[in-house]
């Protein structure tokens, strides 16, 4: 038997032991572990009580002390507090390899998809309202009451994030724990720690809790709600969900970061500068062989000046559409070989680096053409101190959630409740951006006003010099509901991004039957008018972005050429003369877009695309000189 629990053991390990040592679970614990999560023995009963603590009356005397503790009573939720103890009579020894115990989990949901489960989840927010001390009495979700929890949940969430699977698979989980986990209390000395724990043989997440010291019966069950956060600053907003706190001691100046982060971020993307090279010369009626894994490349380029070869070694250009890392091997071994990325162009493709680039053209608040925006794990105590800085100014607060490094809207969240921007945080690095409020909208005859995005291709010929190009044709995407500064959680009212979800309409306008549209809604202001001042945004984010040396700035490597969609929309703005305009908002910048609208639409595209990135002919090319 012995040896058939070291088998069970070693086979337990080799499927979790990367996610216990990263939770730091204690290898002591591991084996009585695996055994309680292969028969689901649940028995931290035998151990623990849920205790409720009675509230203090305001008219009774209490001492000082007792009032404060009282004030900083770190209870999630409204309603009694309660406590967790220890009520075994022996107490609990953390040296005993059988002190750990399994937490289950009462709900578990990705964010876009919360309200939706509290009105058909039969007894859900019952049990929900019930463990966040909301009163619900009645049988039938109401909205007042899923609003209540919608707003207090971020008390009680925690979050893990699947590491295999699809993008969409990715999206990070949200989980609440049971009623026994959900009322352990905040420490900054917990007697214990807690972690998520995905059991790969049943495909369920459980929370592991395990004791920090040895503990006496009578004596409370804690955990630190900011583990691992050693800075005071960063401890303090991390608390501020339960422990809240004026922060608008802190300046909400975000200057660009130092060089040292640049430097950081070229050392985590393992990317190897080029060494310096001569702008290579071709012949003017050399054919160059393509070397591409992007079908849409494989499809529609025909120009007679191209061939397409399956061996990279003889290759004169390399089209592809994962990430080159390797400039500086490329550069000394084969510098006339042209490639469709520039090293460092993440500095405009990644949103953190996008907001810290453009800081170089607006000052620390950034341009007027990039809504403000925070990086939530350097920026935090700056974005909430402008959060509430705002909100006593009466100013709008909605603010919208972005990973760095995610397209399509994944696990993008508007909100204007501060508590659950920073539990975001946790789940993915994040910038966290000010919502357009005042979006110009596009009168749709179905559904009425609604918000509109426009994507531009621009093509990137050199950095030093700048010469950058804007494909004539762009592209339009439509929300589907007309706008209102409400229900933050209807993705047709407040996305636009439609082609990626089944089953809902996605509206098509071409370019040219929109501009008249536009200028019919909107007849003081051209199309002409309003596309100079996108130009003239894309023209200031590509000269900062190339205004300094790699990797502060895009690397001006000869023979790198580059294709990017810019998406913006345009909101509504006061000039420095007092006139209404309309102000782009460059939303974000994407390496190797999905091109096949253009290409079905526009069968030349790659011809165009390739004339004026290789052969330096625009002539017939459908794009225009932006730099």
């Amino acid at each position: 038997m012995a040896g058939e629990g070291e088998q069970e053991l070693a086979a337990f390990v080799a499927l979790h032991g990367a996610a216990l040592r990263a939770s730091r679970v204690p290898t002591q614990y591991w084996e009585s572990l695996s055994r309680k999560l292969r028969g689901e023995i649940f028995d931290a009963g035998d151990y623990f009580g849920i205790m409720q603590v009675e509230e203090v009356d305001e008219e009774e005397e209490v001492d000082e002390e007792m009032e404060e503790q009282f004030k900083k009573k770190p209870n999630p939720g409204n309603g009694p507090c309660f406590k967790v103890i220890v009520t075994n009579e022996n107490g609990l020894q953390a040296s005993n390899p059988n002190s750990v115990f399994l937490i289950d989990h009462a709900w578990t949901y990705r964010a876009e998809h919360a309200r939706h489960q509290l009105r058909q989840v039969p007894a859900l927010l019952h049990r929900m309202a019930n463990l966040m001390g909301i009163p619900f009495h009645g049988e039938v979700p109401d909205e007042g009451t899923i609003e209540q929890v919608l707003q207090e949940m971020w008390k009680y969430n925690q979050t893990y994030q699947l590491s295999q699977g699809t993008a969409e698979e990715k999206v990070p989980v949200w989980y609440i724990m049971d009623e026994f986990g959900s009322r352990i209390q905040h420490s900054d000395q917990p007697s214990f720690a807690a972690a998520p724990l995905f059991y790969m043989p049943q495909e369920i997440a459980y929370t592991v809790l395990w004791p920090l010291r040895d503990l006496e019966t009578g004596d409370e069950v804690t955990r630190d709600y900011a583990y691992g956060e050693m800075d005071r600053l960063i401890r303090k907003c991390v608390l501020l969900p339960w422990v809240p706190t004026e922060m608008l001691d802190v300046s909400c100046s975000t200057p660009e970061p130092p060089d040292e982060h640049y430097q950081a971020i070229l050392a985590e993307n393992k990317e190897k500068l080029p060494v310096a090279i001569n702008p290579p010369v071709y012949a003017k009626d050399k054919v160059f062989k393509v070397f591409t894994d992007i079908q849409q490349v494989l499809n529609n380029l025909t120009h007679p000046r191209f061939v397409f070869t399956d061996d990279e070694g003889e290759a004169d250009i390399l089209y592809n559409f994962s990430h080159f890392k390797d400039y500086r091997k490329l550069s000394e071994e084969r510098p006339a070989v042209m490639v469709n990325q520039f090293p460092c162009e993440n500095l405009l493709t990644v949103k953190d680096c996008l907001a810290s680039i453009a800081r170089r053209a607006g000052g620390p608040d950034g341009p007027r053409w990039l809504p403000r925006t925070f990086n939530l794990q350097t920026e935090l105590p700056q974005f909430i101190s402008c959060f509430q800085q705002r909100d006593r100014r009466g100013e709008d607060n909605h603010w919208i959630c972005k990973p760095w490094n995610l397209a399509r809207s994944l696990d993008t969240h508007i909100t204007n409740n501060l508590n659950s921007i920073i539990r975001h945080r946790e789940s993915s690095p994040k910038v966290v951006c000010k919502y357009i409020e005042e979006p110009v909208l596009f009168e749709r005859e179905d559904v009425g006003p609604v918000k509109f995005d426009v994507r531009y291709v621009v093509l990137l010929r050199s950095a030093r010099p700048l010469r950058l190009y804007s494909y004539d044709v762009f592209w339009l995407r439509f929300s589907n509901r007309a706008f209102s500064l409400d229900d933050l959680d209807d993705y047709e009212k407040h996305f636009t991004v439609m082609n990626y979800a089944p089953g809902v309409t996605l509206k098509q306008v071409h370019c040219e039957d929109f501009i008249p549209l536009f200028e019919k809604q909107y007849p003081e202001y051209p199309w002409t008018t309003v596309q100079a001042s996108i130009f003239k945004a894309f023209a200031e984010l590509f000269q900062v972005a190339t205004s300094k040396p790699a990797p502060l700035g895009i690397c001006d490597y000869p023979s790198s050429r580059a294709i990017y969609a810019i998406d913006l929309m345009l909101k509504w703005d006061t000039s420095r003369d007092g006139k209404r305009i309309m102000q782009p908002q460059i939303l974000e910048v994407n390496f190797n877009p999905d091109c096949d609208r253009a290409c079905k639409y526009h069968p030349t595209f790659f011809n165009d695309v390739f004339s004026t990135l290789f052969l330096d002919e625009t002539d017939n090319c459908h794009v225009t000189r932006i730099v």
